[in-house]
C-alpha cells in the first residue's frame, strides 16, 4: 500500500493535517473527530493534539502509512478561520 501523503499545516501556535472527508468516512472516524479540527470544501483540517492521533491509529489498523509535508507560517493561519468540523455537515 503506498503511504498515505497529507499536508501538515503549521503557525506558530498550533497544526493541522489536511484529509479528505471521504478518507475519514472510509476509515470509519469521521463521527469521532472534535471540533477543535476544521473543515473547507471536501477537506478536513485535523487539529495535531488530539484529532491527527485518531487518524494515525486509524491507518495503523490497516497498516496504511502516513507521510507528512510541513508546510509553515510565521503568520496566523487562515484555517484558524475555516468552518468548525461537523461530521453531520456531510454525513
Amino acid at each position: 500500500m503506498q503511504n498515505l501523503k497529507l499536508n501538515y499545516f503549521t503557525d506558530p501556535g498550533h497544526g493541522w493535517v489536511c484529509v479528505k472527508l471521504d478518507k475519514l468516512q472510509d476509515l470509519g472516524i469521521a463521527d469521532q473527530i472534535s471540533t477543535y479540527s476544521y473543515m473547507r470544501g471536501s477537506s478536513a483540517y485535523l487539529e495535531e493534539d488530539c484529532d491527527l492521533s485518531l487518524l494515525f491509529a486509524a491507518c495503523d489498523a490497516i497498516d496504511q502509512r502516513i507521510e507528512l509535508i510541513t508546510k509553515h507560517t510565521n503568520n496566523r493561519s487562515p484555517i484558524r478561520s475555516y468552518a468548525t468540523y461537523q461530521a453531520r455537515a456531510f454525513a
